[in-house]
């Protein structure tokens, strides 16, 4: 040995654990994740039944609520529009509050009931969105002895999409409000300020019923904040994923009131990010009505979500008491809030929070976590640095050699980081490009070997070779392994330093990762376990099991809610990159301070590399019918279909018919749009190419029904077919056609047909819609052409009747002036549906769920 390390103090034992310890070293930590996450995250309260309503007065009755929701799902599917909706639904509605009021304390309590009728129109995803006389069952609670002019708004929807009951989505937060509103009213709950129940009867259209409500109704003045209830699931524990925004009082009687809370920073900056394809009324009211609000969600079971399949009995029984508890407290408590008085005083910034496995919430403001996280990563720097120099004090090297081995070890570590997300990243490029993409849509257990598995390999195999190389003439292994570790935590602190530079509030996910790992370094430090053979591994052990529940309860919330979510995402991008970064990352938090420890066993790298045979079997399992995404009603993929009736005209004096033809229109929803290729290979059904169509056509001739189907033509397809039911379908009429300048003309149109009619407004070359009847907003910021308006109606059938006014370049101008495509949709007429169209969706394959119905394209060149 060189005689520079003649003085050492210690001699270090270079003995390892014997390899049959790894097996049970990992083991303990699946063990955590079974034994205390999952059943964290499953948590459930006992569900109350009526019976035990004497002893628990005061209290959510979830038998009552479930009862309520078996009733209300059993009229079925309520569109907007549909007798179902706009008569049975709010017919029971209407006599579920009238029960609540004969059990009401009227002594106490002023109980108004409205149910309103709104129009209006505005600009919702760069499209138009016009609804006629759509209903709102709207319901306030007001105290007698309160002279508070303030509301609070607690908000659900009760319409659903197309072919599905709506038991979660939102049935279930419907009779939550229910059943909250008869225990508010029913016992003596001092109210400060009234509460307003809004039954919200078109949110699916999208939004039009919060719309109508903040916006005309004569209560909303006075709501200075809201609570939105939704679903993207079937019942299971409600996230809260959107908070404020500016207004961190809200959060405060979050966390003091909520019995089960279930929150996220994470899921609020996802969502208004767009990496959720949704979105809720929390967006209306916020930007219609200027106010703050609680976004709250049920996200279990996604798969069901906006399908046959959402049930009554899909639902979990605990779920109602869970969320109800939750719900109860938090109105009765927000109505009772000082700050509803003045809510505009109260806007002081974004807030960061987070809940530790449902068991309590923590939160602070965004300045108070920016302190945090700049603090944190300032004590980890001077903790290094301490260490160092301890550890030069102990083994008798110089420092400069030991930063030049910390120099290495960092490097070494910074290539793990690199490699081990590239490769995964790679991987998730790779099944993708082979065709076999979301095996893990049925099986989740794949994400283990598809991405954890890799992450593990790499982060441990490559320190694995370097120490075992430099053990004779390198540092003692447990500090080459300490350094290791400590270099891993100063890459974290460099993400953190730069994602607080970007103002990302979600920065505190690693921040507790650093604040955990330094807490070990500083007791080890101070235990001086940290120059000892093994007894460092007891702090770093004990402070890394907080941090592991954590991170793998973060990762099963994540991907119990975004993969069946990636189902309905559509197949413009690869949703393997979305399991597979997000899988890397959370392994840079937990893995890398428990793989480096595998180094101390006998056999590391055989041990490491079988991490990455796993990888390789998941990779061949994902090609076998193992890797099959799809399961019948279980998780199923997703397919619109709308039997479509298509006419052209000519841009002529008559309107002349140019072409018309019929055929059913095909939309995939998720990565896999050949999957039913087959079906068409010994029959004599034909997919029909449509890029001609696309040239000439506005939205290339396809019965567009929402905005994101534009993001789906490119996978979607045509199968021509005979025609569908012929009547009943929209009809363009000309009102008027002036000239107003030489240069500027004026349309009025009628429009009438089904209740759901999709309108494009095309210009033709050198023309520019320079005004409308609608709201000037795209012309203003300059929308693209073609102009999308979505129109719906539900107790006035009366013709939609608007104006467009066109100006021309060329003052010498004349023929036509736009196109205009007019598409009509059927989505609750069964009557409609022809027998061929229903032999039709009934070949589709068991495991694929298909929502259909009857639908028109009609253009014209005027």
């Amino acid at each position: 040995m060189n005689s520079k390390y003649e003085n050492m103090k210690i001699i270090y034992n270079r003995s390892k654990f014997g390899w049959y310890w790894a097996p049970v070293f990992v083991a303990f930590w699946f063990l955590l994740f079974f034994l205390v996450v999952i059943p964290s995250f499953r948590h459930f309260p006992e569900t109350i039944t009526t019976d035990q309503e004497a002893n628990n007065q005061g209290r959510f009755i979830g038998e009552r609520a479930e009862n309520t929701l078996l009733r209300l799902s059993k009229i079925g599917p309520k569109v907007v529009g549909s007798p179902a909706n706009e008569h049975a639904t709010v017919n029971l509605l209407l006599l579920e509050i009238s029960k609540i009021k004969d059990e009401a304390r009227l002594d106490l309590y002023n109980i108004e009931v409205d149910v309103q009728l709104g129009s209006g129109n505005y600009v919702l995803w760069k499209m138009v969105n016009c609804y006629q006389v759509i209903q709102n069952v709207v319901v306030k609670v007001s105290s007698k002895n309160s002279n508070s002019n303030s509301s609070l708004l607690i908000n659900s929807h009760f319409d659903s999409v197309p072919g599905s009951s709506g038991a979660g989505d939102a049935g279930m937060m419907i009779v939550i409000m229910l059943e909250t509103m008869r225990v508010i009213t029913k016992y003596d709950n001092p109210l400060q300020h009234s509460i307003v129940f809004l039954f919200n009867g078109a949110e699916e259209n999208p939004l039009q019923g919060s719309h109508a409500f903040i916006t005309s109704h004569k209560w909303a003045p006075n709501v200075k904040a809201f609570i939105n209830l939704d679903s993207a699931g079937s019942g299971g524990r409600e996230i809260l994923f959107q908070s404020g925004p500016d207004h961190p009082w809200l959060m405060n009687y979050y966390g003091a009131h909520i019995m089960h809370p279930y929150a996220s920073t994470i899921g609020e900056e996802l969502f208004q990010n767009g990496f959720i394809p949704s979105e809720t009324d929390f967006r209306i009211f916020r930007d219609f009505g200027n106010i703050p609000g609680l976004d709250m969600a049920h996200s279990f079971n996604g798969y069901v979500y906006h399908t046959k399949y959402d049930r009554f009995n899909a639902i979990p029984r605990r779920t109602y008491q869970l969320t109800g508890n939750n719900v109860l407290n938090l109105a009765k408590a927000l109505a009772n809030a000082p700050e509803l008085e003045n809510t505009e005083a109260q806007s002081e910034g974004h807030t960061v929070f987070y809940d530790i496995l449902g068991w309590f919430i923590v939160y602070y403001s965004e300045q108070t976590g920016l302190i945090i996280n700049i603090v944190v990563c300032i004590v980890f720097i001077l903790t290094l640095l301490g260490y160092i120099w301890n550890m030069a004090h102990q083994t008798g090297m110089f420092r400069r050699r030991i930063f030049t081995k910390f120099g290495i070890l960092f490097g070494i570590q910074l290539g793990a980081v690199i490699l081990s997300m590239g490769i995964t990243l790679l991987i998730a490029v790779f099944i993708d490009a082979v065709g076999l993409s979301m095996p893990w849509f049925s099986h989740p257990w794949f994400i283990f070997g598809l991405y954890f598995c890799p992450m593990f390999f790499i982060l441990g195999i490559l320190p694995a070779f370097y120490l075992s190389r430099t053990k004779e003439h390198g540092l003692p292994l447990g500090y080459g392994i300490q350094l290791l570790m400590h270099a891993h935590c100063l890459i974290l602190t460099v993400i953190t330093i730069l994602m607080i530079s970007f103002g990302i509030r979600s920065a505190f996910v690693i921040m507790l990762c650093i604040a955990f790992y330094t807490l070990s370094v500083i007791l080890n430090i101070v235990t001086c376990f940290h120059k000892k053979n093994f007894l460092w591994l007891i702090p770093h052990t004990l402070c890394q099991i907080l941090p592991f529940l954590f991170y793998t309860y973060i990762c099963y919330a994540f991907y119990a809610t975004f993969i069946p979510m990636e189902g309905r995402d559509g197949a413009n991008s690869n949703p393997e990159l979305l399991m597979g970064g997000f899988t890397a990352l959370m392994s840079l938090m937990f893995a890398a301070f428990l793989i480096p420890i595998l180094c101390l066993f006998r056999k590391a790298k055989t041990i490491i590399s079988i991490f990455g045979v796993i990888c390789v079997i998941f990779i061949i399992l994902a090609a076998t019918p193992v890797g099959f995404p799809y399961v019948e009603k279980e998780a199923p993929q997703r397919f619109f279909a709308v039997h479509t009736t298509r006419t052209f005209h000519n841009g002529d004096a008559a309107m002349s018919i140019r072409r018309q033809d019929s055929g059913y229109y095909v939309v995939p929803v998720d990565r896999h749009p050949h999957s039913i290729d087959f079906m068409f290979e010994n029959s004599n059904l034909t997919k029909a190419s449509r890029h001609e169509d696309c040239e000439k056509e506005i939205q290339c001739g396809f019965p567009i029904y929402s905005t994101r189907w534009l993001g789906w033509r490119a996978q979607s397809f045509w199968i021509p077919a005979p025609q569908p039911n012929l009547q009943g379908w929209p009809t363009l009429r000309i009102v008027s056609k002036q000239m107003s300048d030489p240069e500027e003309v004026v349309f009025e149109l009628e429009i009438a047909g089904p209740n759901h009619m999709s309108i494009f407004i095309q210009p033709l070359e050198n023309v520019t819609l320079a005004d409308w009847s609608f709201t000037k907003e795209p012309l203003g910021e300059n929308f693209e052409p073609p102009y999308y308006v979505y129109f719906s109606y539900a107790m006035d059938p009366s013709p939609l009747r608007f104006q467009l006014a066109f100006r021309h370049e060329d003052p010498d101008w004349s023929g036509s002036t736009f196109d205009i495509a007019v598409i009509g949709h059927k989505v609750y007429d069964d009557i409609s549906i022809t027998e061929d169209f229903r032999e039709f969706v009934a070949s589709f394959p068991g495991w694929a769920h298909v929502s259909s119905w009857s639908g028109s394209y009609e253009s014209w060149r005027l």
